[in-house]
């Protein structure tokens, strides 16, 4: 992983030491609400609604075993005992105190960590592959890619103060796992009918009020040209995007009203001035970000004898076999597995992760895993290079944390914004609706039955939850004062992407975990064999689900 140098320390310990006399004179009453609100903001510190919120940079969601350690401690002294990891593959503190956030910084920059730029109107925390340098349909890994995007980005002064934030995905496999359809930019490395690798850009995707699926800009880019190709979609959003409505401020909005061959063509005029400037990546820069996600020294093992002794073993413990199915995927490199760990256990809220299993998990990666760590924007967290031996034992020490639940995929694998519980934008809660739901759908067995199925709950129309492109998605919206919830079907993160259709009327807290049953049996009653649920739903349409479902709740 990206290791600090010097100019990168400085300027976090820098930032740390300003952001401490900011709150200082806060606190003292020298700055306005108004003018810390910036300030606060450029360091990752939200108001919500029953205490500050801190949400602390993971780029491209990697994380040491140290620094796992130093969150674990943070938790334990500055916040209420647990963390919550968001869609951003961030870590998110929920009750931290004022006047202690710059002591949390400080600890956090020893460890080569902040939270700069997880907030306000800037260009926010690039996110990639869970699985990125280990995926078996990888074409490249990402991360170097990310990390040059990072540098790229960090204080950049030019899109310090963008009409509205901006977020940027990259994927390089087969399988879209980032969702690059649904970012302001994705970023897709391919090959072209030469056999040369090269990027195709996306812009103008995004979720909140008006959910948009990305548009192709550049369907090859050299890889050279990455970043002067970024700055010129940044000069266009800054120059033409709206700054007079917040909710018409995202470049998606910009896209829409100019229209995709006229910002192809204003970007292209753009970067005609930039192209060949300061910013265009050397061969020595790309080798440069690229050491750093050297391969970790694996053993070379037998891949039969290797995929025998797992299956064995499978054999013999069926409830591990289970696990080692639903939980781990299979490795570039031969004997080795990656493993999601499930943030999911029923009665707990989606993506929260307490003191002792962080300190556990570190302790898991410095001995499963070559000391690494990853966050998922599905809210759960990956130890990327496990031997398939040491996968029983591994699963032993999860099982006694509460963190092998094997649903990695399924529909009680809830993606869950904090809600209405925590955030102060928030219409309705999240959490009490995603425990209801794990709750009614326990049984193991129905669960694969119903195969892979996402279902992604937002509190508000911000669309932190990503309900939009849920196979299932739930909205909370506010009735006349109350709490209800809008049902969307059809959703998806893939490179199929697709915006979910609305239902119909929005419905009680009570009514959607039945919802959802009514939902989930006319699936069933319609499937052809092998259908997944979406496959279902492309191929009948809405109507059907409409009817089961307004039918059997009113």
């Amino acid at each position: 992983m990206y290791l600090y140098d010097q100019y990168d320390q400085r300027i976090v310990d820098e930032r740390v030491a300003q952001f401490r006399d900011q709150t200082r004179r806060f606190l003292a009453g020298e700055l306005t609400a108004a003018e810390f609100l910036p300030l606060r903001l450029q360091n990752g510190l939200y108001v919500q609604r029953l205490a500050p919120m801190l949400r602390i940079a993971v780029p491209y969601g990697l994380l040491s075993s140290a620094q796992l350690r130093k969150l674990a401690h943070i938790t334990r002294h500055y916040d209420k005992g647990y963390a919550h990891v968001s869609t951003r593959q961030n870590i998110q503190l929920n009750w931290p105190q004022l006047e202690e956030v710059p002591e949390i910084l400080a600890e956090l920059a020893g460890v080569q960590m902040h939270a700069i730029q997880t907030s306000g109107n800037c260009i926010r925390n690039t996110t990639t592959d869970q699985f990125a340098g280990v995926a078996a349909d990888e074409r490249e890994d990402p991360r170097p890619w990310c990390e040059i995007i990072r540098q790229w980005s960090t204080l950049h002064p030019e899109f310090a103060f963008l009409p509205r934030k901006f977020k940027i995905a990259v994927c390089a496999s087969e399988q879209d796992r980032a969702a690059i359809h649904a970012h302001d930019i994705g970023v897709e490395l391919l090959a072209n009918a030469a056999g040369e690798y090269g990027f195709k850009v996306l812009a103008g995707g995004g979720l909140g009020r008006t959910p948009v699926i990305g548009s192709v800009i550049s369907e090859w880019l050299e890889k050279r040209h990455l970043l002067t190709y970024l700055e010129a979609i940044l000069r266009v959003y800054n120059q033409y995007g709206r700054r007079d409505n917040k909710y018409k401020a995202r470049i998606k909005i910009l896209v829409k009203a100019m229209g995709v061959e006229a910002f192809r063509e204003a970007v292209e005029r753009e970067w005609a001035l930039v192209k060949d400037g300061p910013s265009t990546l050397t061969d020595e820069e790309i080798a440069r970000a690229k050491s750093f996600f050297t391969e970790p020294p694996y053993v070379q093992l037998d891949a039969g004898a290797s995929a025998a002794a797992l299956q064995a073993r499978c054999t013999a413990d069926p409830i591990f076999g289970n696990w080692v199915a639903r939980n781990t995927l299979a490795h570039r490199v031969p004997g080795y597995r990656a493993v999601t760990i499930s943030l999911k256990a029923t009665g707990n809220a989606p993506g929260d992760v307490t003191d002792s299993q962080l300190e556990l998990l570190a302790d898991l990666a410095d001995s499963f895993s070559f000391g690494e760590l990853r966050t998922t924007h599905q809210q759960n967290m990956v130890l990327a290079d496990v031997e398939a031996s040491a996968l029983y034992t591994l699963w032993q020490q999860l099982q006694g944390a509460g963190l092998a639940t094997p649903n990695i995929g399924y529909i009680t694998d809830v993606i869950c914004c904090p809600g209405g519980d925590y955030c102060s934008l928030a219409n309705a809660k999240s959490i009490p609706v995603a425990e209801a739901i794990q709750a009614r759908f326990e049984d193991l067995d129905y669960l694969y039955d119903l195969g892979p199925l996402e279902l992604n709950i937002s509190g508000c129309m911000n669309a932190c939850g990503h309900h939009h492109i849920g196979h299932i998605g739930i909205l909370g919206v506010d009735k006349k004062g109350a709490e209800f919830y809008q049902v969307s079907l059809g959703g998806s993160q893939s490179k199929e992407a697709a915006i979910g259709k609305i239902l119909g009327p929005s419905f009680s807290q009570e009514d959607i975990p039945d919802v959802v049953e009514n939902i989930l049996d006319t699936f069933v009653s319609l499937r052809q064999e092998e259908e997944t649920f979406l496959q279902t739903y492309n191929r009948v349409g809405i109507e059907p689900f409409k009817e089961r479902v307004y039918a059997k709740t009113h």
